[in-house]
């Protein structure tokens, strides 16, 4: 008779669990999408929320009415009380650092971006991200006495296994940026490659989030990609899954920084594009120009950027034979060019992913721009010590 107490205590302990689990990863929730998410009877959530709410873990919030357009008023969502814990996401660039600070409810407090020289070293870089830190905290009156973990994006090879606050980099400029960072607040710092973890914003809150497959590419300064497996973020056994930019296209082009020669990140970054336009005659500024002209429809332009749209649906199509995802998104600079670069991808995977299969599958500019690095280094702080799929929501 003793241990049957201890036993339901555990159970309930198990439930209350997950149900803040699901919250911690996606965010406001329905009780309807709880039950379907965590299996608990309509009884058993009801009366672990109501017992949170009473503790002041989880509140409840009043639907958002603008731009509902489903029958009826929407359902109150439960969160974690925002006031409980504050997150920091970081993308440290190769170019640029970009803040975000969060709550455990998922809301935005401050974020904010800053240029850093593509020559700085890893203490500087470190310095520079807590600098930006301190002063958004400053200006926007936030107390980081509840600060509970810190994501950190990494452009390259970030292998981090297990718990991923052990860092688990191969880079030893990457470990040092991230103990700095780690010594200077005394949290858990979260470190993964940055573009995987924009693929994990897009899973967690943007254009992915209605499915438990999914590609993304970051199609920046550089090629770079994450993969959503199942609802989990695919690392890789060595870091480097979602690693679509050293894909070799040209197995006797030019040599790339990876070893490899004629990598699909060499031929249609920006910077290549710039220089194939310039070949044409047409000189081109900067990536924002090269977008601005190929949505202008200026012919030599439009015809450069279709091209390495379609050598990145070439490479796309045997990850989508591969994966079977249900959307791929493209997010970063380039992607703002739209169905300038969206058809040519969407053609390329028709024609060669298996044509014969009635698979559906959307290719979509990502949600978020220069700040999903920095948003899934949030997403994978709030998801520190779960180990629990995103959750496949519909789209509003």
């Amino acid at each position: 008779m003793i241990e049957r107490p201890d036993a339901m205590q555990r159970v309930r302990l198990a439930h209350t669990e997950a149900l803040l689990a699901q919250l911690r990863s996606a965010g406001p929730l329905s009780r309807a999408e709880l039950i379907r998410l965590t299996g608990l009877s309509r009884t058993t959530l009801f009366d672990i929320i109501g017992d949170l709410i009473a503790r002041g873990v989880v509140v409840e919030r009043e639907p958002a009415l603008s731009g509902h357009r489903g029958r009826g008023r929407p359902s109150t969502t439960v969160s974690l009380n925002p006031s409980a814990g504050r997150i920091v996401g970081i993308d440290l660039g190769r170019a640029t650092i970009t803040v975000v600070v969060a709550t455990l409810g998922h809301d935005i407090l401050a974020r904010g971006s800053r240029a850093v020289a593509l020559t700085a070293g890893p203490a500087r870089r470190a310095n520079a991200a807590i600098k930006l830190i301190d002063d958004l905290v400053q200006e926007h009156d936030i107390d980081l006495r509840a600060l509970e973990a810190i994501g950190l994006g990494l452009p390259g090879l970030v292998a981090g296994r297990g718990r991923p606050a052990d860092g688990g980099s191969p880079s030893v400029a990457a470990k040092q940026v991230s103990a700095r960072i780690r010594d200077r607040y005394g949290v858990a710092v979260v470190t993964d490659n940055n573009s995987r973890l924009a693929a994990l914003a897009e899973g967690t809150w943007g254009a992915t989030r209605d499915v438990r497959d999914a590609i993304y590419v970051r199609w920046s300064d550089g090629v770079g990609g994450g993969l959503i497996v199942d609802g989990r973020l695919a690392r890789g056994a060595n870091g480097a899954a979602g690693e679509i930019g050293h894909v070799s296209v040209d197995p006797d082009g030019d040599p790339c920084p990876c070893g490899g020669r004629g990598c699909l990140e060499l031929l249609i970054r920006p910077s290549a594009l710039i220089e194939q336009c310039a070949g044409r005659g047409v000189t081109v500024a900067d990536p924002s120009d090269l977008v601005a002209r190929a949505q202008a429809g200026e012919p030599a332009v439009v015809d450069v950027m279709r091209h390495a749209a379609r050598l990145l649906g070439r490479v796309l199509s045997g990850m989508v034979v591969q994966l079977d995802p249900g959307k791929v998104a493209i997010g970063g600079t380039v992607a703002h060019a739209g169905d300038v670069v969206l058809d040519p991808v969407r053609a390329a995977i028709r024609q060669l992913a298996i044509p014969r299969h009635p698979r559906r599958l959307d290719v979509v500019t990502a949600q978020f721009g220069d700040e999903g690095g920095a948003l899934g280094a949030v997403a994978a702080a709030l998801r520190l010590n779960t180990a629990e799929p995103l959750p496949a929501l519909p789209t509003a």
